[in-house]
């Protein structure tokens, strides 16, 4: 039997389902009809079209990367809380993005995310260009990291792989623990926080010998209030 009762949200959620497991070629009307139990006719009268249906999820994808909120004690430990929640939703939604980057709208995506790391670098200090650089240098070290980890996922198995070859290491190595922390699996999130952390540091660090503008001086972030 039919159902009857459906609302647009859970038609966009369900066809959302379908995109973040399968990929947009997996969505149809009548698969997406299928998975909700209801008649085909039901889906064009909540959702239009396809194109309309697609339309609506890239809508969707931008609204859920704008619900980004800075946490943290300093300016310092809230970029890096906008850093890793963008890399988390990225990750969470690669089809969904590829939808929104297909539609010519990642910059509208990623606005919102600008404009809580815009907040942040004015906090710290930073005034002007380096305010722009600092916000812009975040934004690709996240999605840099991202494309790395998915490339590295899709990528052929390597055997022997870095964890194997670092393990089969028979020469007397200058620094043991070094080799076999090398040799231990790679902690994607914690790789990515340490090397935020360090880019922020550097981004809200004055040079020697640099002269810095009146509010733009802002001493070396503090680790403490980052949360992990």
């Amino acid at each position: 039997m039919a159902r009857t009762a459906l609302t647009r949200e859970e038609v966009l959620e369900a066809a959302a389902a379908l995109v973040k497991q399968h990929g947009p070629d997996a969505l149809t009307m009548r698969r997406l009809a299928a998975e909700l139990g209801t008649a085909v006719t039901s889906i064009y009268w909540h959702v239009g079209n396809r194109e309309s249906l697609l339309d609506a999820l890239v809508e969707r994808t931008v609204a859920d990367l704008s619900a980004i909120t800075p946490r943290g004690r300093t300016p310092a430990a809230r970029i890096v809380s906008v850093a890793r929640a963008l890399r988390r939703d990225l990750r969470a939604r690669p089809h969904l993005v590829a939808m929104v980057h297909e539609r010519g709208l990642t910059e509208r995506m990623f606005l919102p995310a600008q404009r809580a790391l815009a907040h942040e670098v004015h906090a710290a200090g930073l005034r002007g260009a380096r305010a722009a650089e600092a916000v812009r240098a975040v934004q690709v070290q996240v999605v840099g990291h991202v494309l790395v980890e998915r490339n590295r996922e899709r990528a052929p198995v390597q055997s022997p792989g870095e964890v194997e070859l670092w393990r089969s290491e028979t020469t007397d190595p200058p620094d043991p623990a070094l080799s076999r922390a090398l040799a231990a699996p790679v902690d994607p999130e914690r790789l990515f926080t340490t090397s935020v952390r360090a880019l922020v540091d550097g981004l809200l660090r004055i040079p020697d010998g640099s002269r810095a503008e009146p509010g733009d001086e802002t001493p070396a972030a503090p680790h403490d209030g980052i949360p992990d």
